[in-house]
């Protein structure tokens, strides 16, 4: 795995460098890490490469990816398995979450079954997903951060984000992480006026559930989102609206275009005017 691994990274240095993403094989864009498809001995696996950061900060992020891990479990999470793994660059270590792809994604899944298990479906995560959130745990619950294994159970795959609080309320994540992939004159005025507001979305079952539900939209299963909403409002006070999802979607579809362009420009000031590489492989133009 580790010599793979390196050859892995080196394609993306060689990505970076060209803006040629044609040697590998992005399966995602997530607000922390890209996730990049890896094939060894006859496994496939999904590779979350995540932003630079200083050695000194790896251990305390294992920390804080242990002990989520532990605590989704103890609230009846199953989540993918899950390695950090350490790359050496010659510069700062590129850190990667390694996960076996063995399940089925709950997307995927959606798209082809019929009403009466979408509605089962949704009995059940939402029960999943209001039970475990609280002051302490959080869960970004969106539907495309679900699978499903050979017995139908949902597993959850987006653990590159531990979302969790110690006994003082104070997260375990160092936040700075959140918000590196951002351009560096946004990151201080996030920092100060709007990343507590951001993460404490992911505190809040009703807040995790509209931002579940709404990401039907961006999935096109737009069918299911009443099924979804009759069984969440059967949970959170007030109820969800549909009207409220559409909002929400439309808000969250163009921040993330704005966020998208700014980054480009971003790349292209650290290029071209400051002679620097770009450490973010960014998507293309995205659909939304």
């Amino acid at each position: 795995m580790r010599e793979a691994l390196e050859n892995l990274e080196r394609r993306v240095s060689r990505a970076l460098a060209t803006d040629d993403q044609s040697r590998i094989d992005v399966l995602g864009y997530g607000e922390i890490s890209t996730v990049l498809r890896l094939d060894v001995d006859g496994r496939s696996y999904a590779c979350k490469r995540l932003p630079p950061f200083p050695e000194s900060a790896i251990e305390p992020y294992r920390t804080a990816c242990t002990a989520y891990l532990a605590a989704l479990g103890e609230r009846g999470v199953r989540t993918a398995s899950s390695t950090i793994e350490i790359v050496p660059t010659g510069g700062e270590p590129a850190v990667y979450c390694v996960q076996p792809i063995e399940d089925r994604l709950l997307v995927d899944h959606l798209r082809t079954t019929g009403r009466n298990d979408v509605a089962a479906l949704a009995e059940r995560l939402v029960s999943l997903v209001s039970s475990t959130i609280d002051d302490r745990l959080g869960l970004d619950a969106q539907i495309s951060n679900w699978a499903l294994d050979d017995d139908g159970e949902f597993v959850y795959i987006d653990v590159t984000t531990p979302l969790i609080r110690d006994a003082n309320g104070t997260e375990m994540l160092d936040t700075d992480l959140f918000i590196a992939s951002l351009p560096a004159f946004l990151r201080p005025v996030v920092r100060r006026f709007l990343l507590g507001e951001i993460l404490s979305h992911y505190y809040d079952a009703r807040a995790a559930l509209l931002d579940l539900i709404a990401n039907f939209k961006k999935e096109r299963l737009d069918e299911a989102i009443p099924l979804f909403l009759e069984v969440a409002n059967g949970t959170v006070e007030p109820p969800i609206t549909r009207k409220e999802v559409d909002r929400y979607y439309r808000s969250d579809a163009v921040m993330w275009e704005v966020l998208q362009r700014l980054r480009r420009t971003d790349r292209s000031w650290q290029r071209r005017i400051r002679r620097r590489g770009y450490p973010f492989l960014l998507p293309g133009k995205v659909d939304r």
